[in-house]
């Protein structure tokens, strides 16, 4: 219960029961003098209720001989009583309850060095800690709400109760020696939280979070070494899956040396490859690209088995050359449409909005933009969940649709009615929850990127200096690391797909990518192995290949 709560519950009970105290003295003054012929005085009559209330005793003019007064007695019993119990909930509940509870701590209890500091306890904190814990990074969460940071505690969380906008509370954190401190909550309470951050220890990275691109320099001028802009990232990347279409079918490629690219490839809707097996499939045989992962509904399969299931609206994470990648492209591209470089509807005019409509724009391809007030640049104004709406916009003949609308459940459900009208259009869409990422895809969309997720990838980005993170909405990193105890053993022998997760995708030996490699290939000694997997994964290889190969 919170102290400003319980204040009010107790000066509530302590009104009511004045008011009972004097006005059970008052009738008693009156019954005793009109009905027992025995008068009493005011402060006798106080003196009677307050025993009576806390059955300390008031049979000094017991027994009584009229019938109104033994009444009247009756009544004031049952009200005491009542008053009694009431007391229970207002005074004794929360003391049994703070005497039974965990409170977090106002300074970290522990020499913690290396960790990252985080202001404060938010949804996209949340992200940012699932990203530390895979990595083995430890934190802190500096936590102004104390009935929060208790709750955190119970739960196992490492938090203090403490302002992050003071030089106490970053102090208590031990940010002097921590590896960086994260800040988001709002552009004005960030701004002062580096501020504070940059007077306590100069030298610790700062890394802040801005809803409104206008903000980041100000971040700056306060000091904040990183200042990130997740939802103009979000709208770009949610924009590519349309851009890049025209350009080569491929997706978010990512150069790994002089011949090898990292990239993603739809399986678009229609194709032929929809509900077949990845080994029916043969696409990584056909096309001589190496498929290290799958992206279905929002979750990642790392190292895929031949037996994983393509279905609409997957999406392969690929390695290898230029041409191998086109050839893939070519193959998975759909019969009735895909992420197409025709007409789009974007919903939803904030920043994520703007932000699609602006690589839209500097890509020459048309769009019509919704949105439900009158602003500048919205071409149809109304409500996005009315049919009439979207059939206004041209939904029906449009190839793709980008939902950029700020609240969840509305994003779902507009997703259900752009799918009832356009049963073969491609559906975009960001959602504020990774919660609610199966739930949108569920709803029949074909790409779902998290502002949550987003944001804890940028953030984690800034903080594994030994690893190359592919893309900000993704749990997928690149690792280069150079194995001394596999050389001389074949990749087939390292077993470090099976042991770990994670897939070699190439070898940087003598200053040259190999990328031709295969089960037979052999790790020479000074080899860096370039791996890629999940953080979970890429964690697990860091910690068992030092290993004695099994």
């Amino acid at each position: 219960m919170a102290i400003r709560t319980w204040r009010q519950r107790a000066l509530g009970y302590l009104f009511v029961l004045f008011i009972a105290i004097i006005l059970t003295a008052a009738g008693y003054q009156f019954g005793m003098r009109v009905y027992e012929g025995r008068p009493r005085t005011f402060l006798d009559s106080i003196q009677f209720a307050v025993e009576m209330f806390t059955t300390t005793g008031f049979g000094g003019d017991a027994p009584w001989q009229s019938p109104e007064m033994q009444a009247f007695i009756t009544v004031a019993d049952l009200l005491g009583m009542a008053l009694l119990v009431g007391a229970l909930p207002v005074f004794i509940g929360p003391i049994v309850e703070n005497t039974l509870s965990t409170t977090a701590p106002s300074e970290l209890e522990t020499d913690l060095t290396g960790h990252v500091v985080i202001c404060s306890d938010t949804t996209r904190a949340d992200a940012l800690i699932e990203e530390l814990e895979s990595n083995g990074i430890p934190y802190v969460i500096v936590e102004s709400d104390f009935e929060r940071a208790d709750e955190l505690y119970d739960i196992g969380e490492r938090v203090i109760r403490g302002d992050p906008e003071s030089v106490e509370g970053l102090t208590a954190a031990r940010l002097p020696s921590a590896r960086a401190l994260f800040a988001d909550q709002s552009d004005q309470v960030d701004t002062s939280i580096v501020l504070t951050a940059k007077e306590v220890a100069d030298d610790v990275p700062v890394i802040s979070v801005v809803e409104s691109p206008a903000a980041k320099r100000y971040h700056r001028l306060a000091g904040a070494d990183t200042v990130l802009t997740p939802r103009s990232l979000l709208g770009n990347s949610l924009a590519s899956k349309i851009t890049a279409a025209g350009r080569t079918g491929v997706i978010d490629a990512v150069e790994i040396g002089d011949r090898l690219q990292l990239a993603e490839v739809p399986i678009r809707r229609g194709s032929r490859f929809a509900g077949m097996t990845l080994a029916e499939s043969g696409v990584g045989e056909k096309s001589g690209a190496n498929v290290v992962g799958i992206w279905a509904r929002g979750e990642f399969i790392a190292a895929p088995s031949p037996d994983a299931e393509l279905v609409d609206g997957s999406i392969l994470l690929v390695s290898g050359r230029t041409d191998q990648l086109d050839r893939l492209a070519g193959m998975t591209r759909a019969s009735v449409r895909g992420f197409t470089t025709g007409r789009t509807v974007v919903i939803g005019y904030g920043e994520v909005g703007k932000s699609v409509a602006a690589e839209l724009d500097d890509a020459g391809l048309p769009y019509t933009v919704i949105d439900r007030d009158d602003v500048d640049g919205a071409d149809v104004v109304g409500d996005a969940t009315d049919p009439e709406t979207l059939v206004t916009a041209g939904v029906e003949e449009a190839d793709t649709v980008v939902l950029a609308l700020p609240d969840d459940t509305t994003t779902e459900f507009v997703t259900l009615v752009v799918r009832d009208l356009a049963p073969d259009i491609q559906i975009l869409a960001r959602v504020e929850r990774q919660a609610d990422v199966s739930k949108t895809y569920r709803a029949g969309a074909d790409y779902v990127l998290s502002l949550t997720r987003v944001t804890g990838r940028m953030s984690a980005s800034q903080l594994l200096d030994h690893r190359d993170v592919v893309s900000s909405e993704q749990q997928v990193n690149i690792l280069r690391k150079e194995v001394p105890s596999l050389a001389g053993v074949r990749i087939r022998e390292a077993n470090i797909r099976e042991r770990t997760g994670c897939t070699v995708i190439a070898i940087e030996r003598d200053e040259e990518t190999v990328s031709d490699i295969g089960p037979d290939t052999t790790i020479q000694s000074g080899d860096v192995l370039v791996i890629i997997g999940s953080d979970e994964a890429i964690t697990r290889f860091e910690r068992t290949i030092q290993s004695v190969t099994e």
